[in-house]
This record gives C-alpha cells, sequence and structure tokens, in this order.
C-alpha cells in the first residue's frame, strides 16, 4: 500500500479560512495564504482548498487564493466549490490548481465528470462526496450537497460508484456527521466506499489526532486523510502527526 497521505483542508469563506461543526457555526481561523505557507514548510503532502458557499451564491471568488498560494507552496492543491462547468474547470486550473473537486454540479448533472475526464484526464477530477446518515435511521448515507445543506435522496455508496464508473479519478468522502467533532473518521462509511471502488478515497470529517488517523490506515479504508480542526489548533501538527504515524508503523512521506 503507498503512504499514506496527509491533506490539509481549508474551508474558505470570503477572505478567510473558516472551521466549524457539522459544516454549520462558522468562524474565521485564518488566513488561506499564511495557512498554506505554514502547512507546506511543516512537510503536508496536498492542500485542498473548498469555497463552501460559492454553490450557495452562484459565484466563485476562491481563484485569487490560488494563483496567491502556488507563488510559494509546491505541492498538489485542489480547488472546490462552485465549479459548474468546462469553462469553470478550466479556469481553476489555469490559476494554478492541480486537481479540481465537484459536488453539486456533479450530482445535478453527473455527465460533468465524464465531459470533465475526457478534458482534463480523470487524475485531475476529485468528485467530493458529503454523506450523512438517513435522517430516518435506515441503514447507510444520504449524499448532500452545497456544503450540507441539501438533500438529494441518493444513497452516498451507490454514488461513489457511479462517480467511479463516470470518470472520477478520486473521492474525497466527508462525513458530515463526524465533520468538526474531532470524535475520529466515520470508518464504517470509508469501509463501505473504498470497498466498492477502485480509485482513491480520502478520508475527511472527524480527525482529533493520530490516533483516528491511524484507525484509517490499519483498517486500509482510505489512501488519504484530509484534516483541519488537529492543524489549524495546533493540536497536533503535521510533522508530529506524522512521526505519530511513523511509531505506530505506519508509512507516511517524509518532512521536507
Amino acid at each position: 500500500m503507498p503512504p499514506l497521505r496527509i491533506i490539509s483542508r481549508l474551508d474558505i469563506k470570503g477572505p478567510n479560512v473558516v472551521k466549524g461543526v457539522h459544516l454549520e457555526g462558522l468562524r474565521v481561523v485564518g488566513h488561506p495564504g499564511e495557512m498554506a505557507r505554514r502547512y507546506y514548510e511543516q512537510g503536508i503532502d496536498e492542500i485542498i482548498y473548498m469555497d463552501i458557499v460559492a454553490s450557495l451564491y452562484g459565484r466563485n471568488n476562491i481563484l485569487s487564493i490560488v494563483r496567491e498560494a502556488t507563488r510559494d507552496v509546491f505541492v498538489p492543491l485542489t480547488v472546490g466549490g462552485g465549479l459548474r462547468s468546462i469553462d469553470d474547470i478550466v479556469e481553476a486550473l489555469r490559476s494554478g490548481a492541480d486537481k479540481v473537486a465537484i459536488n453539486t454540479a456533479a450530482i445535478r448533472r453527473p455527465d460533468l465528470i465524464a465531459e470533465a475526464g475526457r478534458a482534463f484526464g480523470s487524475q485531475c477530477i476529485v468528485v467530493s462526496i458529503e454523506a450523512k446518515r438517513w435522517p430516518d435511521g435506515r441503514p447507510g448515507w444520504e449524499a448532500l450537497t452545497d456544503n450540507g445543506r441539501e438533500r438529494t435522496g441518493i444513497d452516498a455508496v451507490a454514488w461513489a460508484e457511479q462517480a467511479q464508473r463516470l470518470g472520477a479519478g478520486e473521492l474525497l468522502v466527508t462525513s458530515v456527521d463526524r465533520e468538526g467533532t474531532a470524535r475520529g473518521f466515520d470508518l464504517e462509511l470509508l469501509s463501505e466506499i473504498h470497498a466498492r471502488v477502485r480509485i482513491p478515497v480520502i478520508a475527511s470529517g472527524g480527525c482529533g489526532g493520530p490516533d483516528h488517523a491511524a484507525a484509517v490506515a490499519t483498517r486500509h479504508c482510505a489512501d488519504a486523510i484530509a484534516c483541519a480542526h488537529i492543524f489549524q489548533y495546533e493540536i497536533c501538527p503535521v510533522p508530529q502527526l506524522k512521526s505519530e504515524l511513523q511509531r505506530a508503523g505506519i508509512e507516511v512521506r517524509r518532512c521536507v
């Protein structure tokens, strides 16, 4: 198994990085450029910039942030939020993104995944899945859109399989139930999806420390973890997380 990739997820609202719980109750935690540079210097493997209000307001203001980051951050950047068309993806890639993440637009028009994969290669198309347990108590999870605000009635695991068939190169799977809680990743959700697809899965939502990251690796239910809380509040900086994972026998990429 390749080394576990450690990714910093930066949720963007306007000019700021924000953090909440269950994708709600957002508070400002920092400046996106400064945080990206700090994580890069600490040895982060990748960075995800996610504009969490772009789909709601039908706009995308994140590309200036991406252009700033690419001046002195030299790890892969994934950009998501408000990308609704091939033209939007072109603009994101021209701004310096290495990959794009699509959710709301992909659920509304799944063929966008296939069109984007043909145009740019599946390696740079990430389908973002915001999953929440069904509110009526039935087994499984529902895929949500608009940063967890809108229900779709679509089964999240089945949607992951469809996204792969359509040409997604990677899946960013966020547990809305766990996001911001620091209670650990939803290993059951991740295991269900990872068992059904052959493309890489990024675990997101709930990491509170090295033990939670190690659980993903030992269960072999994701290929990467995206963390926000532990980095943004300096609970476990990037070098510490990598060191503790290595001590647990989990292979990670070395810090720069």
